[in-house]
């Protein structure tokens, strides 16, 4: 048996393909077409899918899944591996629900912060009891740069360079510091606030430059780039 998991974010369309539980490898998807999904089907023909949207997408593809696959689209009103404790359960991001669902299904009965870093940072906390308590959302390494193009007239737009220097010596390494280094700073102050209040807890950092920032993070953490995958297939 095999399952094709799908995540449609706001930057990029993928997949991952898993057999008999085992994670295997990612897709890179072009569009949102029906021709591009007939071709994945064809190609992997997996029993079952699975599709966590953050974007409008074509629903063609939908109709198209469900007839040739188990399929479903995930929602908050999906059966999920923990309970979800705050207001308007419809306004979270399926690729903050499979998240949790990764962190409950990988580290049970643990306060799990799952830090996903892409078009925006997202901070997700589930308790020991797989409460989903809710977190934090903040820009993301691009959309600061874009940011400070946008609303400064005279600065230009930079991109990530990780040979960088702490104290930038022109216009280019000052954003480059201004944003890494705020955002390294961000996230081990957010772990530090929620050690203050929750005591021993895993911290779960995904998202493409995870590998990168959780070498410039101060506390023990794990790095997954899979890890929303993982949450598609629990």
């Amino acid at each position: 048996m095999s399952t094709l998991c799908i995540d449609f974010g706001n930057t990029r369309l993928k997949a991952a393909i898993f057999k008999e539980g085992i994670y295997c490898e990612e897709v890179n998807i072009n569009n949102d077409k029906l021709s591009s999904f007939e071709e994945l089907i064809t190609k992997y023909n997996p029993t079952h899918t699975i599709l966590a949207s953050v974007i409008d997408h074509n629903t063609d593809i939908e109709d198209f899944l469900n007839a040739k696959t188990q399929f479903h689209k995930i929602t908050h009103e999906s059966k999920f591996n923990f309970s979800i404790s705050v207001s308007k359960k419809e306004t979270i991001g399926a690729d903050r629900l499979a998240l949790i669902a990764a962190a409950c299904q990988l580290y049970p009965n643990r306060n799990n912060l799952i830090i996903g870093i892409g078009s925006c940072i997202t901070y997700n906390f589930v308790n020991q009891t797989h409460q989903f308590l809710g977190g934090a959302i903040s820009p993301g390494m691009e959309m600061r740069f874009k940011a400070l193009k946008e609303y400064a007239s005279k600065l230009p737009l930079v991109t990530a360079d990780w040979n960088f220097p702490l104290i930038g010596y022109d216009t280019k390494t000052n954003l480059q510091s201004g944003v890494i280094v705020g955002i390294i700073n961000e996230i081990n102050g957010f772990i530090q606030n929620y050690d203050e209040k929750y005591g021993n807890f895993n911290v779960v950092l995904t998202g493409g430059h995870s590998p990168y920032f959780a070498s410039q993070l101060k506390n023990k953490i794990f790095a997954d780039v899979n890890f929303l995958f993982k949450g598609l297939y629990a």
